[in-house]
C-alpha cells in the first residue's frame, strides 16, 4: 500500500469512527449509502421524475397524489440499482484505490447490497404492473430499462475493451437515460404517446447524463493517478472544458425548445437555466485556467444545478399550462 493509500485509510477510519462490525447494520448501511449514495441526490430523482409525468399527462398535467409519490420512491429505488451495480463492477479496482471506503473496508458486503438490489427490482416491477394493470407499456419499458441496465452490469462483455474508451464507455453507459425518462413517463401515464415532447425530454436526459458524468472525471491536476483514466487526461483541460460547455450548451437548447412548444411561446421562465449557464461557463473557464479539485466539485455542483434546473423548469411549465 502506497503512502497515498494509507492517507485515504486513515481518513476513511476517521469518517466512520465508531463503526465496526459490531454496529448495527442499518448505521452501516447507512454509512455507505452516505458515501456512495447521499440522500441529497433523492431531490435530482425526484424532479426527474416528476418532469417525465407531467410531460406523460399533457395537455392534463395534474399530478395524481400517492401515485406519484410511490413514482418518486421507485425512481429512487433505480437510481440506487445502478449504484450497486457499479459498486460490483468496480469493487476489485476500489479495493486498490480506495479502501478506506465503507464497502472496501469490509463494513458492509456485496451481498448486502445484492438484497438491497433485489428489493429495488421487485419494488419496481412491481409498480409497473400494478399501473398497467398486467403487463402493459410500464412494464415492458422496465423490462427494456432493465435489459440495457444489465448489459451494462457486464459492460457489454467486452469490459476490458471498453474500459480503455473512456468516452465511449460513458455514451454507451447514459443510453439509459432515455430509457429510464421512457419508463417513467409510463409509470406515470401508461398511455403516454413517445411524441415530439417525450423525445427531446428523452435526449436530454441522455445529454445531462453524460455531461454529468464528463464533469464528474474531468480531474483537477492534485487529483490525477496513473492507475484511474479521466477526462482531463484524455482530452486535457481545455479539450474537456470545451465538451462540458457545449453540452450544457445543448441542454439549453434542448430546455428551451421543450418549454416552447409546450407553453406555445418562449416563457419568462426560461431566463433561469439561460442565467445558470452563465454561471456555468465562468465556473468551467476557472477551472480551465486552474485546473483544481476544489474547482471541479464546482463543476459538478454547477452541471447537476442546471440539470436540476432543467427538469424542474418544464415540469413548472407543464403544470402551469396544464392548470
Amino acid at each position: 500500500m502506497n503512502e497515498e493509500s494509507v492517507s485515504q485509510t486513515l481518513k476513511g477510519a476517521e469518517e466512520n469512527v465508531g463503526l465496526g462490525l459490531d454496529s448495527p447494520l442499518y448505521r452501516r448501511v447507512l454509512a455507505w449509502m452516505n458515501e456512495r449514495f447521499p440522500f441529497a441526490n433523492a431531490l435530482l430523482f425526484f424532479i426527474l421524475y416528476l418532469s417525465a409525468a407531467s410531460v406523460a399527462r399533457l395537455p392534463d398535467a395534474a399530478l395524481i397524489g400517492y401515485v406519484d409519490v410511490v413514482g418518486c420512491i421507485v425512481t429512487w429505488s433505480f437510481f440506487l440499482l445502478l449504484r450497486i451495480f457499479d459498486e460490483h463492477k468496480d469493487y476489485a479496482i476500489d479495493v486498490q484505490n480506495h479502501p478506506q471506503r465503507v464497502l472496501q473496508s469490509g463494513l458492509i458486503t456485496l451481498f448486502h447490497l445484492r438484497v438491497m438490489g433485489g428489493i429495488a427490482i421487485a419494488l419496481q416491477l412491481a409498480w409497473s404492473l400494478y399501473r398497467d394493470g398486467g403487463l402493459g407499456y410500464a412494464a415492458v419499458s422496465w423490462g427494456a430499462m432493465m435489459f440495457w441496465t444489465c448489459l451494462m452490469g457486464k459492460e457489454f462483455f467486452c469490459g476490458a475493451w471498453l474500459e480503455k474508451r473512456l468516452t465511449l464507455y460513458a455514451f454507451s453507459h447514459m443510453l439509459v437515460m432515455p430509457l429510464i425518462i421512457l419508463w417513467l413517463a409510463k409509470i406515470a401515464n401508461p398511455q403516454a404517446a413517445v411524441d415530439t415532447n417525450m423525445i427531446i425530454l428523452m435526449v436530454l436526459g441522455f445529454v445531462g447524463g453524460f455531461c454529468f458524468e464528463i464533469t464528474r472525471k474531468a480531474k483537477g491536476a492534485e487529483e490525477e493517478r496513473a492507475t484511474i483514466d479521466s477526462y482531463s487526461k484524455i482530452f486535457g483541460v481545455n479539450g474537456v472544458s470545451l465538451i462540458i460547455l457545449l453540452l450544457t450548451l445543448i441542454m439549453l437548447v434542448l430546455q428551451i425548445w421543450l418549454m416552447q412548444r409546450i407553453a406555445g411561446a418562449l416563457p419568462i421562465i426560461a431566463l433561469l437555466p439561460s442565467l445558470l449557464w452563465l454561471l456555468c461557463v465562468w465556473l468551467v473557464l476557472s477551472y480551465r485556467k486552474r485546473p483544481t479539485e476544489s474547482a471541479r466539485k464546482k463543476n459538478e455542483a454547477i452541471v447537476a444545478l442546471v440539470m436540476l434546473s432543467s427538469y424542474a423548469c418544464i415540469a413548472g411549465e407543464a403544470l402551469f399550462v396544464a392548470a
